[in-house]
């Protein structure tokens, strides 16, 4: 059991709120700047006249409050009264604040208008201010030529930001003047932040050949000397959330030579050759910096099999980058030094000519981690969650199977979430249940209105899967029973999937009785079938349809798989007749009849547990397995986990009953729900709407 870390993760030191640039702030200035021309455009008017008008102006109508001299030029301005100023410049409206009309006129010199101004002011004609000013021979020439000036600067700017892009590290840009440059994130052993092995848990076979890769640049001589020759390229696949990028981020940690990082899409454009150009630049950089590593996330978006669907949609862009990107990983020109890594979740649908070796010599499978890496996985994402003293991290793992690494971190940060949500001062179990039940299930909604007719329907369907299951020797491990809404569902009864490496035909017709359980119940008790076995016929039927189709599990058509692991076959034709069609319906339909009237047989042979079963779920809403043990004993068969952990030993005969739980919270010993696992092909819980199409338009 590890012990909590104290939570002393947290920077103490904050990064001061500096201001940034924001090119906003340019065009805010630039319209500033239009507008104050504008504004003072339309608030000032002057008008040239001769220095005898000027004269009578000032004597006649006394029409001038202030007058201004420049001595350097002979010229003189002044700024009218309102009443000449409605005379000269009717159509102007001079009212608003700050609105100046002003006359012009050439002296004869400064000394005269300084007598003339003396005779005025005696005579009463002028009482205003006078101001003697110098001009600067260069403020009318910069006033006119700042408004272009200004857009030059701004255009000038606008190209270098560009020009600059957003390539990070040692990416070129993505600017028009650089369309062409790769947009590759470099990475060094000086970079911040790194990511290592260590925090990547569980994959230890693909550690293993990640870490070979690693080796393999760090000391090459150990394999040159033996004649061996550095790979080329390791291709990583697997499902989303397994740890594929993380991985290159670890080796991108790992490594002491540059790392280059780059997106499958970051090469598709919308300029025709621009991805082409992009691929050499990446690699005409990767090369100056030999030794190294260059890693393509998401190489499906440039990688995609050439030629198919030529008449629908194909792109001679998108093939033509994939054709440099093939010339460039193994040409003519020497790449020694330079790994490519890739990642993807589609190899399927990967060109043949990318996938062989020479290019990519090595497929990295990144799978769903077992129970062991799972275990793992919790204690990486555990070490910074303040954990309880008695947290089991094993049962965690085994609770949830099927989780790839990314859901367990969400389920980690889920259940931090709910214990602050609580004001708790540790992540306790209940915690982690809680976030299970709500990664995979949602949010309660105890809120819901239910009638008393509808909570017995849900509550005889959820009874009937219960018992079923129950009585099924490859019926999954029951954990609970519900009937409070959660999701889109009105009811649920959460199983403890087993994980199977090989899965027999009747493992998978316990699955189908199992989830025919529930619709056989209503129509036995209830005497009425309704929508809430839409999800689990969805099941079902997809089920029985991969047991003819896929697996040759068919007695009609035995030993036969029409199944295209390759995505070669086209989506619009079968590659299976209309008689072979027929045939596989016929099959189809058997099975399912064949297991739903057994699911009736078994409700009517246990048809007394299964009301008291369900009268405890109307009355409780949650049930557990402790409840299921008392009303119909203990199950005769030991699941295959507890059979792999060695629970299974003891003596089933020596199994006490266990006491009722009425009085027990449920909150105190809520069990945990578990997913799907895609390996095995189970079922991994029934998930049961109850609701009919109004009903969900309601939600």
């Amino acid at each position: 059991m590890p012990t909590p870390l104290p939570n002393n993760n947290r920077p103490s030191d904050k990064k001061p709120n500096t201001f940034k640039f924001n090119l906003w702030w340019m065009y805010l200035i630039v319209l500033v700047f239009l507008a104050g021309l504008f504004y003072f455009d339309q608030q000032t008017v002057s008008k040239e006249v001769s220095y005898t008008t000027f004269e009578q102006y000032v004597e006649r109508d006394h029409g001038i409050a202030d007058i201004v001299v420049f001595t350097d030029k002979k010229r003189v301005e002044g700024r009218l009264t309102d009443s000449l100023a409605n005379v000269l410049f009717p159509t102007v409206d001079l009212n608003n604040k700050g609105a100046r009309a002003t006359v012009e006129a050439n002296i004869p010199s400064a000394d005269k208008l300084q007598e003339r101004i003396e005779y005025w002011r005696s005579t009463g004609a002028f009482t205003g201010d006078v101001e003697y000013e110098q001009s600067s021979p260069y403020a009318g020439i910069f006033w006119s030529l700042f408004p272009f000036i200004l857009l030059i600067g701004f255009w000038i700017f606008l190209m270098r930001r560009m020009s600059g892009g957003a390539g990070g590290g040692g990416g070129a840009g993505g600017g028009i003047f650089s369309v062409g440059k790769s947009k590759a994130m470099l990475f060094d052993k000086n970079n911040a932040n790194k990511v290592t092995f260590r925090d990547v848990a569980g994959l230890s076979e693909a550690k293993t050949e990640i870490e070979e890769i690693v080796e393999f640049l760090r000391n090459p001589e150990r394999y040159t000397n033996l004649g061996g020759k550095i790979p080329k390229g390791a291709l990583l696949v697997g499902p989303p959330g397994t740890g594929k990028t993380l991985l290159a981020k670890a080796v991108a940690g790992e490594a002491d030579v540059p790392f280059f990082s780059m997106s499958g899409s970051d090469f598709v454009e919308m300029f025709v050759g621009v991805g082409a150009s992009r691929v050499r630049d990446l690699f005409r950089q990767a090369k100056e910096k030999a030794p190294c590593i260059v890693f393509i996330d998401e190489i499906d978006a440039v990688g995609r099999a050439r030629g198919k669907n030529a008449g629908m949609g194909a792109n001679d862009e998108r093939e033509n980058t994939l054709n440099q990107l093939l010339t460039e990983m193994d040409g003519f020109g020497t790449n020694s030094g330079v790994i490519i890594l890739a990642a993807t979740n589609r190899a399927d649908i990967l060109d043949k000519a990318l996938m062989r070796a020479g290019r990519f010599d090595r497929q990295i499978y990144v799978e769903l981690p077992d129970l062991p890496d799972r275990v793992e996985i919790f204690k990486v994402h555990l070490r910074k969650i303040k954990t309880a003293e008695n947290l089991d991290i094993e049962m965690l793992a085994r609770q949830t199977p099927g989780f790839s690494g990314a859901d367990i971190a969400n389920v980690c940060n889920e259940a931090a979430l709910i214990a602050a949500r609580h004001n708790k001062t540790s992540v306790s179990k209940e915690d982690f249940n809680a976030a299970v039940d709500r990664v995979i299930g949602g949010l309660e909604k105890r809120n819901k209105i239910l009638t008393v007719d509808e909570k017995k329907s849900i509550a005889v369907h959820e009874a009937g899967h219960a018992t079923v299951s129950w009585h099924l020797r490859y019926g999954n491990p029951l954990v609970k029973v519900t009937i409070v809404p959660r999701g889109k569902a009105l009811g649920a009864a959460w199983y403890m999937p087993e994980e199977r490496q090989i899965v027999p035909s009747q493992v998978l017709l316990d699955d189908i009785c199992s989830l025919l359980g529930g619709r056989a119940a209503e129509e036995l008790f209830l005497g009425h079938i309704s929508t809430g076995a839409a999800n689990d016929l969805e099941r079902v039927t997809k089920q029985a349809y991969a047991m003819v189709v896929y697996y040759g599990m068919s007695d009609r058509l035995p030993n036969l798989s029409y199944y295209d692991s390759t995505g070669q076959n086209s989506m619009f034709t079968n590659p299976y007749s209309n008689e072979r069609a027929k045939i596989i319906d016929e099959e189809v339909s058997r099975i399912i009849t064949e297991q739903y009237e057994r699911a009736k047989a078994i409700l009517t042979e246990y048809a007394k547990g299964h009301h008291e079963l369900a009268d405890t779920l109307i009355r409780r809403e949650v049930i557990f397995t402790e409840d299921v043990e008392r009303i119909f004993g203990p199950r005769q068969w030991v699941s295959r986990t507890e059979e792999l952990f060695g629970s299974g030993k003891k003596e089933r005969s020596g199994i006490s009953t266990p006491p009722p739980i009425d009085d027990v919270e449920a909150e105190d010993i809520t069990p945990e729900k578990q997913p799907e696992t895609e390996s095995s092909k189970q079922l991994s819980s029934q998930k049961d709407s109850a609701e009919t199409p109004e009903k969900d338009n309601k939600e």
